[in-house]
Order: C-alpha cells, then sequence, then structure tokens
C-alpha cells in the first residue's frame, strides 16, 4: 500500500523548512535508513533518511522549495509490486516558495518518521479549527475568522496558502507589511539593498524580541583580574605545543562557569512558566557567531571535563556551526551561555538572555590598566570585564552576585580549574 512521506520536525520548534536537495528520483528503490533528502531548518542543514523499504512513487515538492509545512507529503513511497498509475496523490501540503508538484486531492495513508507526529484527523470538532501556527497568526493580521476557511493541509488542516487565498477582511494590509513600506518610504530617492530575512534571522529576531519583552532582566557587573590565569595559559600552552594544541582565555572561562555552577546549583537553572528546573550537571551554552546569525551549542557536564576536553568539543561545535551541521541536541538545552566579544575589542556589553536560560555572562576584551593594591598603593594589571545578565524570575540579585562571584573566584585562583 502506497504511504506519503512527511515533511519532518527536525527540531523541537520547527514549524516549517525548506526541501534543500532530494538524493533520490521518481522509481529509485531505498532501504530503511537510506539518505532521501537535506532539509534545512532555520538551525541547520540535516539529513532526512527512509524509515522503510520501497520505491519512489512520486516527488511531490521541489528542491529549494522554502517553508513546507511539517507533516505535509514531500513524496509518496510505493511497495515493491505498485505502480503510481494505481494509486492516487495526496494534496500537496504548502510549499510557499518554489515549485511544487500537482497532486490529485486524495491523501494515501502517511509513513511514521521519527521527530515528526503524523496528524489525527483535522476537520473542526466542538468549535474547534485546526490550523498551523503561522496560519493563525495570517489569520489575525487580515482579520480572517478562521472557522470560515476550509483547510487544504493535511486531513483538512488550514495552512498559510488557504489564508493568503482569502481577502482580508480588516485593514487593507497586515501591520508588518504596512510598516516595512512605511520605513522604505523614508529612504525614497536613496540608493539602498534591501536584504531579505532568511529563517535563520528571522528566529533570531523572534527569539531575541520575546526574550527582551517578557523576561525581566537585570545586570551584575564585574572587573576581574587575570593576570594569574594569563600566567598558567602561557605555561599550559608551552607544553601543549608538543601536541600542536593551544588553550584561549575562552576555554578558561568555560571551565570556570561550569565550575561556578556547582559551588552555587541554586543559579544552574532555567524558567519552565509555571516552576524553576535546576540542573545538577553544568550544560554550558557558548554562542558562536555565524554568517547571518550566531548559534549557541552546548557542552554538557562540562564540569567533569578538563580545559582541554572543553576547547576541543567546542572547536569542534563552532566548526559545525559556520557549516550549518549541528543537530538540535547539539544547541538545546542547558541553563547558561557565554558571550564573549573580547576578541572584537569590545571592554564590556550587557547580552540578552537566550530562553529559558537563567542568565548569560558577557565577556570583554582583557586590557592592562591601573589599580589599587591592599595597602593603597598602585600597580597595573589585566583585567576583564565581565557582566551577569539575570533573569529575575530565576536568579534574585543576592543569588546573581553570588553566582558571578564564583566565577570571579575561580578565574582569579585558576589553579582550582586544574584539580
Amino acid at each position: 500500500m502506497a504511504t506519503n512521506i512527511l515533511m519532518p520536525a527536525l527540531s523541537p520548534t520547527m514549524e516549517s523548512g525548506t526541501l534543500a536537495r532530494w538524493h533520490v528520483k521518481q522509481g529509485d528503490h531505498v532501504e530503511a535508513g537510506d539518505l532521501l533528502a537535506e532539509i534545512e531548518t532555520d538551525k541547520a542543514v540535516m539529513e532526512f533518511e527512509a524509515v522503510d523499504p520501497g520505491v519512489i512513487g512520486k516527488l511531490l515538492v521541489a528542491e529549494a522549495t522554502q517553508d513546507v509545512q511539517v507533516n505535509t507529503p514531500i513524496a509518496i513511497l510505493l511497495e515493491a509490486d505498485e505502480s503510481m498509475s494505481e494509486t492516487p496523490e495526496p494534496a500537496p501540503g504548502p510549499a510557499t516558495t518554489g515549485p511544487a508538484a500537482p497532486a490529485s486531492e486524495t491523501p494515501t495513508a502517511p509513513v511514521s518518521i521519527p521527530g515528526a507526529t503524523a496528524p489525527a484527523a483535522m476537520p473542526p470538532t466542538g468549535g474547534r479549527v485546526f490550523a498551523s501556527p503561522l496560519a493563525r497568526r495570517l489569520a489575525a493580521e487580515k482579520n480572517i475568522d478562521l472557522a470560515s476557511v476550509s483547510g487544504s493541509g493535511p486531513h483538512g488542516r488550514i495552512v498559510k496558502s488557504d489564508i493568503a487565498a482569502v481577502p482580508a477582511s480588516g485593514p487593507s494590509a497586515p501591520p508588518q507589511t504596512a510598516a516595512r513600506t512605511d520605513i522604505a518610504a523614508l529612504f525614497a530617492g536613496r540608493e539602498f539593498l534591501e536584504v531579505p530575512l532568511d529563517g535563520m534571522r528571522r528566529t533570531v529576531a523572534a527569539r531575541l524580541t520575546e526574550a527582551k519583552q517578557t523576561i525581566p532582566h537585570y545586570y551584575l557587573r564585574r572587573s576581574v583580574e587575570i593576570d594569574k590565569l594569563l600566567h598558567l595559559r602561557e605555561g599550559v600552552n608551552a607544553e601543549l605545543a608538543k601536541q600542536n594544541a593551544k588553550l584561549s582565555i575562552n576555554d578558561f572561562i568555560i571551565r570556570a562557569s561550569a565550575l561556578a555552577l556547582q559551588n552555587v546549583p541554586e543559579a544552574n537553572a532555567a524558567w519552565a512558566g509555571d516552576r524553576i528546573l535546576q540542573l545538577k550537571p553544568s550544560d554550558v551554552a557558548v554562542a558562536v557567531a555565524v554568517e547571518g546569525g550566531l548559534f549557541t551549542p552546548v557542552l554538557r557536564n562540562a564540569e567533569s571535563k578538563t580545559v582541554l576536553q572543553l576547547s576541543r568539543e567546542m572547536k569542534a561545535l563552532a566548526i559545525r556551526a559556520r557549516e550549518r551541521k549541528l543537530k538540535p541536541e547539539d544547541y538545546t538545552g542547558g541553563t547558561f551561555t557565554i558571550s564573549n566579544l573580547g576578541m572584537f575589542g569590545i571592554s564590556g556589553f550587557d547580552a540578552v538572555i537566550n530562553p529559558p536560560h537563567g542568565s548569560i555572562l558577557a565577556v570583554g576584551a582583557a586590557q592592562r590598566m591601573a589599580v589599587e593594591t591592599g595597602d593603597g598603593g598602585i600597580t597595573f594589571a589585566t583585567v576583564l570585564e565581565l557582566s551577569l545578565s539575570c533573569d529575575h524570575r530565576v536568579l534574585d540579585g543576592a543569588l546573581g552576585a553570588r553566582f558571578l562571584a564564583a566565577i570571579a573566584d575561580v578565574l582569579e585562583n585558576p589553579v582550582s580549574m586544574l584539580i
């Protein structure tokens, strides 16, 4: 019996993705585990494998098609003795950008896909209307009653294309479109380049806007003298040169933060809506800049790893991040983030919390400056500026201060990192 291969959910927040490339064509025999396609999410380009054996009867979505909704049929899988002439095709899902192959109205049975939950029957029931989150948002912007819209998605679900086909009953243009037009009008007659938002930039914009609007941020700042750390690093790197390895200051900051999360366990926490989750291991996220945005891969169990192990793992994650090859488990979870802009000469800054994390540490550049000694004299020291952004729902002021002090204490007494 023919089955539909559905667009998978490759991350916990994925609602749609781009079918970047097919690795099969119509008529190909596939086995479970064979590579079918590459799917681009807002975070990465990921490989999509077959679950069941069979023959590719038809590809329903063309390469480079964007905004393909999760659980939309993207191909038909036949049994070995079937042919497409005997099998009705499903209606195509809401692929909004790029060509999609035509299909008839009759869906076939869905195939089970890891990470994707096939929808149950979705006709309106008891006044409830089934629609994708994007369709609901667009309907609200156009002042459209969802109950009056017929869904063309799987099992009658209302999708983006259904809303696009309905004339707006409210304002003539959605608020975002109107705002975009008004802003563009300010630059009439001036030469400019309009840069469309890709999935990553849209996600970064949405998450950080949500973070600043919904998280009660407060900021704690502290200067840390790191001459002992620099001296220790110099000696360690002299030995590591024999292995063609080298540690950065950021590697030590990761290790110091992981130990501080163990020393102040109440700070190792995330906001979970109606409760606080206190994590036992130190799962530390580190911001990595990539073209068009950033990732925050997570170093798990960082408290149990040496500085060298953390350095090597971080380098590997950074490479995969820049190649857009991170898996969801590489960048989800954790309670705490490090964002270091010191390499760009930034002396200090305040970072936006990465939800659901309870805090984020902003690290500036190390600077040589005059400091007062304990006996009232003046000397010069290498000073690092740290700023801890805290979610006040998770870390009260005193707790945030204890946590930042614990980070500073490890950095100023770096031998503790090697024990």
